[in-house]
């Protein structure tokens, strides 16, 4: 059956470029940049690592490269949103949450000014804001392609969208504080006293995608046991069935330990292992690891703890 309408996502989504192309989702890149360097250090398009792997990457962060990001420009999203709009192919563009990024409201005002170059005409082009990122948008937007091959439409496809991504669970763990403070996170005397004990805080999103903090641990091996425990008491099998994902920034053995454990509570789990992509990665650091899954409508939780969230623009 042939797709009802085309999908894109900002690069936030940690797909591979075999992944997107596979799942016929277009892919607009977010951007990263060491402005205070003069040949701009640490710098390139936000390519899912076609350019730069994943280990090269996180190891020029680990020996001082302090990358910053930004959006996809305004023209990169007229681009997208006319090649859309010429092709007369009904889309649906996921974002990252509007909590850490402009980028949702980027989106829309390039969709405005095409409404407005054809004031007469239907423009079937939606924007999402996914109130997620990285691991958590990886899920919803595999899914997301699911439902389109399953015959979705395009305006069938963005109400799924925005009640699903309530039902996105995630919570994820940094191996310091260091990233986190740079980005202007937690204050410096946290960020020393902090990974001088060892601390670990386990940050989720809220529900106005935001970041938030569930908790904190003493060391790595606690906080690789607490993902698996948050899965084990607020995973659901339905609708979406035995599916996880589970992702790292450039710390694969630990991704696949957390994997192995969660597969240990149920053998027909189906573990992806997304590993974070450059935005994200610049302002978690290497060492990140995140367990997402399909659980209760968060919406039923009144707990929000906000942290000063990561903004990319």
């Amino acid at each position: 059956m042939p797709s009802k309408c085309r999908i894109m996502c900002d690069s936030t989504c940690d797909f591979t470029a075999q992944q997107a192309a596979a799942s016929e989702v277009k892919i607009l890149p977010y951007h990263y940049v060491e402005a205070s360097k003069p040949d701009g250090g640490l710098s390139g398009d936000d390519d899912l690592f076609q350019s730069r792997s994943a280990h090269e990457f996180y190891d020029a962060i680990r020996h001082g490269a302090c990358p910053m990001t930004s959006q996809p420009s305004q023209l990169e999203y007229d681009r997208a949103f006319q090649e859309a709009y010429e092709a007369r192919e009904p889309t649906v563009m996921f974002c990252l949450s509007s909590g850490l990024s402009g980028g949702y409201e980027g989106a829309l005002m390039s969709l405005e000014r095409l409404k407005q170059a054809h004031p007469d005409e239907e423009i079937r082009i939606y924007v999402v804001d996914s109130l997620v990122a990285s691991t958590a948008l990886t899920l919803l937007l595999e899914e997301a392609c699911r439902k389109r091959d399953g015959g979705l439409n395009a305006e069938e496809l963005v109400m799924w969208a925005n009640d699903a991504r309530y039902h996105v669970r995630t919570v994820f763990m940094v191996n310091n504080l260091d990233s986190l403070h740079r980005g202007g996170r937690v204050p410096k005397g946290v960020a020393v006293v902090g990974d001088a004990l060892d601390v670990k805080p386990l940050l989720h999103i809220n529900l106005d995608g935001s970041l938030g903090i569930r908790g904190v641990v003493r060391g790595r091996k606690k906080g690789m046991r607490r993902l698996v425990e948050y899965f084990e008491k607020n995973r659901e099998l339905e609708p979406y069935g035995h599916v996880v994902c589970v992702g790292d920034a450039d710390c694969p053995e630990d991704g696949y330990q957390v994997a192995a454990e969660l597969r240990r509570t149920d053998p027909e789990l189906v573990v992806g292992r997304p590993t974070i992509g450059p935005t994200i990665g610049s302002h978690v650091g290497p060492g990140m690891l995140s367990c997402c899954f399909w659980g209760a409508d968060r919406r039923t939780e009144k707990r929000i703890t906000k942290v000063k969230g990561i903004r990319t623009a």
